[in-house]
């Protein structure tokens, strides 16, 4: 019989309790964290507690920060004509490592789920129609992910920028590069073909 060392055990369940983190991953970080130099240990400890303590949302586009108004809602180089909606802070990430957008973001925290309980009023959905006061917003680019939840939160807020006089747009889907066709499934062929452009 294995044996339990509640000290262990419980470090093991916090990491479980991660995303993505099983069972078995949990142990062998738990492990990783007991075997460390103390200073590590410490070190690791208080770089958890910090960035809990000093990260917050940017009070204008919502994304994670250490200051009340992130860099990218900072930066005179960005666009202000132009706003990507994107789901998760995680996605901002994405899209700036392309280094193609050059405008600015807003971070839903998450989306539409009636199974889950989570209705527009616990989305930053006013915040987002906040920013449209100055009328500087030209174009608002739909970035959710391609499921059922994140389409019904692209159409939901469309139909209430539509009628605010701006242009709403949707990511274009499709067959990713160095992909074969034939394995391609329908849904993901359909939307290639519906977001073709001209060569």
């Amino acid at each position: 019989m294995e044996q339990q060392i509640a000290p262990l055990a419980r470090l093991a369940e916090q990491f479980g309790a991660l995303p993505g983190v099983g069972r078995k991953s949990a142990q062998r970080l738990a492990h990783a964290v007991i075997t460390m130099e103390e200073g590590k240990a410490k070190a690791f400890a208080e770089a958890i507690l910090s960035a809990r303590e000093t990260i917050r949302r940017c009070a204008l586009c919502c994304d994670w920060t250490d200051s009340d108004i992130c860099a990218i809602c900072r930066s005179a180089k960005r666009d202000p004509a132009t706003l990507c909606v994107v789901e998760d802070p995680r996605d901002v990430a994405a899209i700036e490592r392309t280094h193609e957008f050059h405008g600015l973001y807003h971070v839903l925290h998450g989306v539409i789920s009636p199974l889950n309980g989570i209705g527009p009023e616990d989305l930053t959905v006013k915040e987002l129609l906040a920013r449209l006061e100055g009328g500087a917003l030209q174009e608002i680019i739909m970035a959710t992910n391609p499921t059922v939840e994140g389409e019904a939160t692209a159409i939901y807020l469309s139909r209430l920028l539509l009628p605010l006089g701006v242009r709403v747009s949707r990511l274009a889907y499709g067959v990713p590069v160095g992909a074969d066709l034939e394995y391609a499934d329908e849904v993901t062929l359909a939307r290639a073909l519906e977001g073709r452009r001209s060569m």
